[in-house]
């Protein structure tokens, strides 16, 4: 089982795999959300981080 969490978007639904990262924003695959920059946001429609929550 593995110990990586998801966060979801509350604007666009795109969810933040912490196994999979952002690579394509320089996020590499296995950064926990603790570790995402405050100022990175949503790839999809640009909702802050903190309008993501995790998912249960």
């Amino acid at each position: 089982m593995s110990d990586f969490k998801k966060y979801q978007c509350r604007e666009c639904e795109h969810i933040y795999d912490e196994a999979k990262g952002d690579p394509d924003r320089g996020i590499a695959p296995g950064t926990p959300w603790s570790e995402i920059p405050d100022d990175w946001s949503c790839p999809i429609c640009g909702a802050p981080k903190d309008f993501f929550q995790l998912m249960e």
